[in-house]
């Protein structure tokens, strides 16, 4: 999610031009499971770890409908349940009694109260395989009403409702992105990442989508080829680097007027991998001329006071992340011969190796991100000359490698702490890839023409609207 976005697995100053380059795929097998979308048919499934969301019928609306079809993927790419179709794929229907609604908000969700049950069958639902269960259903005054049922408890959890009907306006499919994060935190204590999009470079562009694979939209210019995009923590604003008259430009955009500004310094070199401390005052980068790479800090809210946190002549120090308290940074150097991964505190001392190396067994390690809760670093690393995830417990400095099908790269954390996107040619050509580390499931998220360096936005609330 957040931390280094931009990120560059070559070295000196041709890193960005090879980047364009299409990798060929290397053939191989996952070492996570890919799992299949969960699901539970009727009666006949066999209990898993995770507990059954079952998503009742709705009335027969086109919103409704939509809304029901956007919620039920939510849940599913959640990976916290497994979810239940019925046989011919019959819908069960609930009444209820209408809820007293408050005034309609200008966005969703919002909590209703009311929302008394007249017949809700716990019984069939739980005979179904169901510990929660999902109705939607329409009211005079509310398009979408959702209420979540603890099959289990014989109660409801929890009543929300979606005031926008109109899917065509921008906000409202993100409003029901909300909803279904909402109905996450309901069952599950924490809520879910629909509500997030990811940016990533298509062609010579930033492209925002949304996290499950939808709206793909242009962020930056068409004239200029642009390069490692990364989010601020208040999901506002990007930031990334821009070829200007030969030279890479940092460029800071809000995404939702799409206003944007040069920062950092305009000598002639290269300005990338750029990434936003915590309380986004600092933004961390890499400068790239003749005499190599090194990481710098440039102060956003003053617009100036540029400091260097790297010394040395001849090597490479890039694609810097932030730890969460913002007190430590790690970042990719060829100090020592091959890029490694290294960490420094954020005024840059005390610099040292930071993942541990096999020699021998796995070659160069780039483009390190670390997770929101701090415990984890991701990073990608050589594997018989092939790039694959691995992720490294900051505490014990336990390395495991989450990836062995075809060529992957440069993973970025969802803002639960679960979710991993990467790049990868496992099916071909280049896609964005989401794997859950709890469960191993492997999804794909884009089909576009060729995706690269994508970045996890922070999950977007109410009044963003990036």
């Amino acid at each position: 999610m957040t931390g280094s976005r931009g990120k560059a697995w070559r070295w000196g100053l041709g890193v960005l031009v090879v980047l364009a380059s299409v990798a060929a795929p290397v053939a191989g097998q996952d070492t996570t499971r890919q799992v299949e979308p969960g699901v539970r048919i009727g009666i006949t499934y066999t209990p898993g770890l995770r507990p059954g969301m079952l998503v009742l019928g709705v009335e027969r609306t086109t919103f409704l409908d939509s809304v029901r079809t956007i919620l039920q993927r939510d849940l599913d790419y959640s990976d916290r349940f497994e979810m239940i179709t019925l046989p011919g794929g019959e819908s069960l229907m609930v009444a209820l009694a209408p809820p007293a609604l408050g005034p309609p908000q200008p966005t969703a969700p919002a909590a209703v109260s009311g929302g008394a049950a007249a017949f809700v069958n716990y019984g069939l639902y739980e005979a179904l395989g169901a510990d929660y269960a999902v109705h939607l259903r329409a009211t005079v005054d509310t398009p979408a009403v959702v209420t979540v049922y603890d099959v289990r408890g014989r109660l409801s959890r929890r009543t929300l409702a979606l005031w926008s009907g109109d899917l065509r306006h921008p906000e409202t499919r993100l409003a029901i992105h909300r909803l279904s994060d909402e109905v996450v935190r309901a069952a599950a204590g924490t809520p879910g990442i629909a509500a997030t999009r990811l940016l990533l470079i298509q062609g010579k562009r930033v492209y925002r989508i949304d996290a499950d694979g939808a709206d793909a939209l242009p962020v930056s210019p068409a004239a200029d080829t642009a390069m490692s995009p990364a989010w601020s923590l208040d999901g506002r604003r990007a930031v990334y680097m821009q070829f200007v008259g030969g030279n890479g430009r940092l460029y800071l955009q809000d995404i939702a007027s799409g206003r944007r500004e040069l920062v950092g310094p305009t000598t002639s070199g290269l300005n990338y991998t750029p990434a936003f401390s915590p309380d986004t005052r600092l933004l961390a980068f890499t400068f790239a001329n003749e005499e190599g790479s090194h990481l710098y800090t440039y102060n956003l809210v003053e617009r100036c006071c540029l400091q260097r946190l790297t010394a040395g002549r001849f090597s490479d120090n890039l694609s810097p992340t932030y730890s969460p308290d913002g007190r430590r940074i790690a970042f990719a150097s060829t100090r020592a011969g091959s890029p490694q991964i290294y960490v420094m505190s954020s005024d840059g001392t005390g610099q040292e190796l930071f993942a541990p190396f096999d020699y021998g067994v796995t070659g160069s390690s780039y483009a390190p991100e670390w997770s929101p809760d701090g415990l984890n670093l991701a990073f990608h690393r050589d594997v018989a000359g092939t790039p694959q995830v691995f992720v490294m417990d900051v505490a014990s400095r336990r390395v495991r490698q989450l990836t062995s099908a075809g060529r992957n790269e440069d993973p970025t954390w969802a803002p639960d702490g679960r979710h991993l996107g990467f790049v990868s040619t496992r099916t071909g050509s280049r896609q964005a890839w989401i794997i859950d580390l709890d469960t191993g499931r492997v999804r794909q998220l884009t089909r576009l023409g060729e995706a690269r360096l994508p970045a996890w936005s922070p999950r977007i609330m109410e009044g963003s609207n990036p």
